[in-house]
This record gives C-alpha cells, sequence and structure tokens, in this order.
C-alpha cells in the first residue's frame, strides 16, 4: 500500500456468536484491519460491519441495550455497508414470520428462522452466485433462516430449493447460512467491495 492510500477497517459486531471467524475471514478477504463493535463509539472509523450468526433473540436485546441499534442505523443511513449471516439477517430484515424479534428492519424481507431446522440437520453445500462469484460459493447451514419474500429494490444473489438465502439491496447483504465456517472467501470480498465502491 503507498503511503497515504486510504486504509479499509472492517468491523464485527462482538456481542454473540460467530466472531472471531468472521474477523479472520474480513482479514483474509482483504480489511486492512478489524475491531470488534460492543458499543456505538466502536463504530467510528469502520467502514463496514458484519454482524455474525448466533442467538438473534439475544443480540437483537443487547443491541437496544446499549444502542447499537440506533447507531448501526444511523451509520447504514450514512452509507456504510453492513452484512448479516444467519441471525445477522434475521437482524437486518423489517419482517419475522410468527415470531416477535427485536432486530433493525434495514432490509424489506419477511424471513422465517431455524426454517432448515435443528442444529442436527446443519448441512454444507455450493451455491450458484454470479454477481459475487464466478464459481459456486460455499456455505454453512445451521439453524439457518431463509428468506419467504423480498421487498421492491431487494436483489436476489443466490436460492436454495428455490428458497432466497442471499439477497441485497444498496450496501445491505443477507445470507441465510455461514460462509465464515468454510474457506471460500468470495463473499467476503464481495462485501467488502461495497465500502471501497
Amino acid at each position: 500500500m503507498t503511503a497515504g492510500a486510504c486504509r479499509l477497517r472492517a468491523g464485527v459486531l462482538s456481542l454473540q456468536g460467530d466472531i472471531s471467524e468472521h474477523a479472520g475471514a474480513l482479514r483474509e478477504a482483504g480489511a486492512d484491519d478489524v475491531v470488534r463493535v460492543r458499543r456505538p463509539a466502536e463504530l467510528d472509523g469502520v467502514a463496514a460491519l458484519v454482524l455474525p450468526g448466533g442467538e438473534s433473540t439475544t443480540i437483537g436485546r443487547l443491541l437496544a441495550e446499549y444502542g447499537l441499534d440506533i447507531a448501526i442505523r444511523r451509520r447504514v443511513g450514512e452509507g456504510m455497508p453492513v452484512f448479516g449471516t444467519c441471525a445477522g439477517m434475521i437482524l437486518l430484515a423489517d419482517e419475522v414470520v410468527d415470531f416477535a424479534q427485536p432486530g433493525l428492519g434495514l432490509l424489506p424481507v419477511r424471513v422465517r428462522r431455524n426454517a432448515y431446522g435443528r442444529q442436527v440437520d446443519s448441512f454444507e453445500v455450493r451455491l450458484e452466485a454470479p454477481k459475487v462469484a464466478s464459481a459456486p460459493i460455499e456455505a454453512v447451514f445451521i439453524r439457518a433462516p431463509w428468506v419467504e419474500s423480498v421487498g421492491p429494490g431487494v436483489d436476489v444473489l443466490a436460492r436454495y430449493e428455490g428458497r432466497v438465502v442471499l439477497c441485497q439491496q444498496d450496501r445491505v447483504l443477507a445470507a441465510s447460512f455461514h460462509p465464515e465456517l468454510t474457506r471460500d472467501r468470495s463473499l467476503h470480498r464481495y462485501f467488502l467491495s461495497l465500502a471501497s465502491a
């Protein structure tokens, strides 16, 4: 990197979930720095934020308790890209089927929690996502949600067995699955490209 060149600092919401796995994936995908975000002030200087998998109800409650929900909505409104995986997708959705889920409401989609079953029903597949990568991307599904419907302006990037599992609106990206648990960094690279665009 040349002197004076812009460095890309990514953040991982660090209240609960796959924090270290996403931090490592972001570094491997090209982030110059990765910080753990637990308080609103820690969003300062972050160019892109990942909302990891975990327990969506717990994370949603803590977001509100620490005032991070307001801070994240503000930063996304200012153009910061955000990427939610599994529980992170649920937190981004503006509607969750049959469940009063605290969240951010930043993506006009309707999601169903635990749609693919319990922990024992976990599986790994390769998904066609041409906008993200020329080769199929690796995806691990663990108690994963799926998207039942998308609102206007939402771009469907990948489906599995007909269900939407990867989608995007502007700089808000959401995946039903866990790309951080694979060796494939295509999706994290794609996400970081939203910050540098």
